[in-house]
């Protein structure tokens, strides 16, 4: 261990002592400390006996696999923190099993990030079971990981056996046309979640056709983003006939790719527009097209107008 190393983790020890009696901190943002597994264990052990602090932010510092099996411990036991922050701490598959117990365990965890760290297609599989056992997380983000295909798809059966989970994101990774195809038969099943981001997950025109197959009659989807996905027009055409054919969707927002419009998906989001006027829907790269064509079903609601501005006449 470097000095730099010795006196960091003197310092998370001494941290450590001092919060464990502590009744009045109830955020904890010890991020970006390169903390490691020493570190993290000795702030795993205060938390479980602090019950104050609800919120926690660990987040970039190098926790590795020690570090998740002393989180892990500590979530088995701690009943009062609701938020945890681990993102970008170099978690990979093996790490996955011990997060994953506590996921399985713990009720009160309701927020967990653990986007920006290693975990493949087996963390996929270890999570997807976990997930669908959780009866506490309402957000989880887990972007900027590796999960392809196989992990992809045990990602999607957990969420459509999950009946808390209201935001999750799922961006950067691989989930590719496999992974929207099972994502998609997840929204069939789950009826609770608001918040979905597939964005840059390599999902192209048949992805995204069987993907929307999950939104003909999903109720509860409330925001998705799907940008930066190789869609094309076909795609983004198919997700909007999908929410033209749910009469009780409940999308607020929509995020389509950045794609040169067609005459086809320009009108078709005229069509969605007026069916749903408070929908909020970005798309294409051309946006001259896009403000024409908004402006077009604009006016099509609104009364024809005869005449100059002095004497104009409904």
């Amino acid at each position: 261990m470097t000095h730099f190393g010795f006196f960091l983790l003197q310092g998370a020890k001494a941290l450590a002592l001092s919060l464990m009696v502590d009744t009045s901190i109830l955020m904890l943002d010890l991020s970006d400390n390169w903390l490691q597994g020493e570190g993290a264990a000795a702030i795993a052990e205060m938390l479980k006996e602090n019950c104050y602090i609800s919120a926690v932010d660990l987040s970039d510092n190098k926790l590795g696999i020690e570090g998740a099996k002393a989180f892990s411990a500590m979530l088995l036991e701690n009943t009062t923190i609701v938020s945890l922050q681990l993102s970008g701490n170099e978690f990979d598959d093996h790490a996955a099993k011990y997060l994953a117990d506590a996921l399985t365990a713990n009720s009160k965890v309701e927020i967990l990030d653990l986007s920006y760290n290693m975990f493949g297609d087996k963390a996929g599989e270890i999570f997807g079971t976990a997930i669908a056992e959780n009866i506490g997380l309402k957000e989880l983000k887990i972007s900027w990981n590796h999960f392809h295909s196989q992990g992809a798809a045990a990602l999607a059966k957990g969420l459509g056996a999950n009946i808390y989970l209201k935001v999750l994101d799922v961006s950067y990774n691989g989930f590719g046309n496999s992974g929207a195809t099972a994502l998609g038969e997840a929204l069939k099943a789950n009826n609770v979640l608001e918040e979905l981001n597939v964005s840059n997950n390599r999902i192209s025109v048949e992805g995204a056709l069987h993907f929307s197959g999950g939104l003909k009659g999903n109720k509860s989807l409330k925001r998705l983003n799907m940008t930066r996905n190789p869609m094309q027009s076909e795609g983004c055409c198919g997700v909007l006939k999908a929410l033209q054919a749910n009469s009780g969707t409940c999308i607020e927002i929509l995020d389509l790719p950045d794609i040169p419009v067609n005459k086809e998906l320009a009108e078709l989001c005229d069509a969605v527009k007026i069916l749903f006027p408070n929908l909020l829907l970005r798309y294409g790269g051309n946006m001259k097209l896009q403000r024409k064509s908004q402006l077009k079903a604009e006016l099509r609601t609104q009364p024809k107008v005869v005449g100059n501005s002095q004497n104009a006449v409904a």
